[in-house]
């Protein structure tokens, strides 16, 4: 049965992202793959936006 915590699915979905590529420090030849340098930083953002919306409509 799959977990309710809300948590664990942000968990699973930031390593969506990682599962995707994960940057090798000194690996400086290579281009810059937004998804697979800032997945963490995009799935952060978008709960944050998220969260915001959902304050602003519960506080309504």
């Amino acid at each position: 049965m799959a977990s309710r915590n809300p948590f664990g699915w942000f968990a699973r979905w930031a390593d969506w992202f990682e599962e995707r590529g994960v940057y090798v420090p000194g690996e400086e030849s290579r281009a810059v793959d937004p998804v697979r340098d800032f997945g963490w930083l995009m799935a952060a953002w978008v709960a944050g936006v998220a969260i915001f919306i959902l304050l602003f409509a519960l506080a309504v």
